[in-house]
């Protein structure tokens, strides 16, 4: 016990010694005391109070007195009535006034009237009847006496400032009515604060200590000059705790896409990105999804009207995927049997998914393609905990001479391995890829398989259109769902609240798996 007190003095603060002190001398003293005869501001007192308290060596008491006084409007009403006394003496004379009269009858406005009628009922004063105030009984028996509460009103306009904790049962009956009414009372609270000497203060007094400046930091004068060598040191306690500081970092959803980007352009990839508005000819006509095909509907889509429409691309591109979708042109498919439309196709939209971008890279460079995106999409959703709006798609796309299948799933197994999960496949359907797959990740406290993404190889009826004679391969998933399982969030709606409690307890970045 000795050791930890004596350990415990030498990593006191001066001030902390000077208040135990001084604590030691007057056991009653209050902080200004303390403060006028050690020579601290009081401020310095609090914060040492506050630091021995901390460590068990004295206890700080705190008292609030509140300090009640009238307000502007209180001291009208203490000179003039209350609105249900002045209505009330009107009573006492006609026994009953219509409510359409009672401003008129009685000279209270009609404001103060209304609150007044409540009053008048909640101290059985008066009752309505058809219309009428009219006077009870016990408003009878108070036509000549006080209400507690002008009692109160009274005592205060001739005492001015009184304590609440000094006024009497009546009073106190009086002083609830008065704060349930506004502005008529002002109340001032008092904080005032007592130490008292625990334990573990007696036995440090006990053991005793002097009081002498300890330096904090050296200058180079002492450090020159050889002072330093005669200084007193406080100790530090090194296994004090610190203060949370919460650094700025980057949101959870911006550090899983730098993630990913990092990944592709590790893998040697290259990134390219669309355009939130796009034609429907891109996002839904290159990609052989026929145009009566319901993800196409309003209620799948938000169409714009401004721009109403797009340009289509060069009249090659656009024949050739007219006939791909009407017969399926030399693809070796029959196409999906109907009349193409142009002007379905120039249609605005706010791109569905950023397979577009894809298409749109197949048509404007050749092979060999390494290429992925990343982007905001857009869908007519209803808010709920699993769906958005607008959310992030990741898009990955492999072309040329000899990628087949199983390219695809050693990619695929590459890119989730770097994420950090194991991935297993299961055959799909994609109305643009042929042969689809879903990749599911396994999740170890769950102890279960979760589907993130969708890929396949492109089918014919897209790459022909496009002039592309090599296979092509494509991936993608959304990356909300994906931060979704990385910060175990089960509502969607927390990736885009500000949650500021979230955010700040969020781990930070755990690096790219190389």
């Amino acid at each position: 016990m000795s050791e930890d007190i004596k350990k415990t003095i030498r990593e006191l603060h001066i001030y902390e010694k000077k208040l135990l002190k001084e604590l030691d001398a007057n056991p009653d003293a209050t902080p200004e005391e303390i403060a006028e005869n050690t020579g601290m501001d009081i401020k310095s007192v609090m914060s040492a109070a506050g630091s021995l308290a901390s460590k068990d060596i004295i206890e700080v008491e705190k008292d609030v007195e509140e300090e009640i006084s009238l307000s502007e409007a209180g001291q009208e009403f203490a000179n003039n009535g209350l609105p249900e006394r002045r209505i009330l003496d009107v009573l006492a004379e006609k026994r009953a006034i219509h409510m359409k009269d009672l401003a008129d009858a009685t000279g209270v406005d009609k404001k103060q009237a209304n609150i007044a009628i409540g009053w008048l009922r909640r101290k059985n004063w008066a009752q309505i009847d058809k219309g009428e105030v009219k006077l009870t009984e016990n408003g009878e028996n108070f036509k000549d006496k006080l209400d507690n509460d002008e009692e109160l009103l009274n005592h205060l306009i001739g005492a001015k400032n009184i304590l609440k904790s000094k006024l009497d049962d009546a009073f106190m009956e009086g002083f609830k009515k008065l704060n349930d009414r506004k502005n008529i009372l002002d109340i001032k609270k008092n904080t005032s604060h007592s130490f008292k000497i625990l334990d573990k203060g007696e036995a440090i007094l006990d053991e005793g200590f002097t009081i002498k400046e300890q330096a904090t930091q050296l200058t180079h004068q002492q450090l020159k000059e050889g002072e330093w060598k005669s200084l007193e040191y406080r100790p530090y306690d090194i296994n004090a705790e610190a203060p949370v500081v919460f650094a700025g970092k980057k949101h959870p959803l911006r550090e899983i896409i730098d993630e990913i980007r990092e990944i592709f352009l590790n893998m040697g990839f290259i990134e390219d990105n669309g355009e939130y508005v796009e034609s429907a000819f891109w996002n839904f006509d290159s990609l052989f999804q026929p145009q009566d095909h319901a993800a196409r509907e309003m209620q799948d889509t938000f169409y714009l009207k401004n721009p109403l429409t797009c340009d289509l691309p060069d009249d090659d591109l656009v024949k050739l995927t007219a006939e791909t979708h009407e017969t399926g042109a030399d693809t070796g498919s029959i196409g999906w049997q109907y009349d193409w439309s142009e002007d379905v196709a120039r249609q605005s939209v706010l791109r569905t998914h950023t397979t577009g971008i894809s298409t749109k890279h197949l048509f404007e460079h050749e092979p060999p393609i390494k290429m992925f995106s990343v982007g905001r999409v857009f869908r007519r959703e209803t808010f709920d905990y699993k769906h958005l709006p607008e959310f992030h798609q990741v898009e990955g796309l492999v072309c040329g001479e000899g990628i087949s299948y199983q390219n695809l799933l050693g990619t695929l197994k590459e890119f989730y391995k770097k994420l950090g999960f194991e991935v297993r496949f299961r055959p799909a359907y994609f109305p643009y890829t042929y042969l689809s797959t879903e990749s599911e990740i396994y999740l170890e406290e769950k102890e279960s398989w979760i589907e993130l993404g969708g890929a396949g190889m492109f089918r014919p009826e897209v790459l022909k259109p496009l002039g592309i004679n090599q296979p092509a391969l494509a991936f993608g998933m959304g990356i909300e769902r994906l931060a979704m399982i990385r910060y175990d969030v089960e509502d969607i709606r927390m990736l885009y609240k500000s949650d500021i409690k979230w955010l700040r307890e969020v781990p930070l970045s755990r690096g790219v798996r190389l």
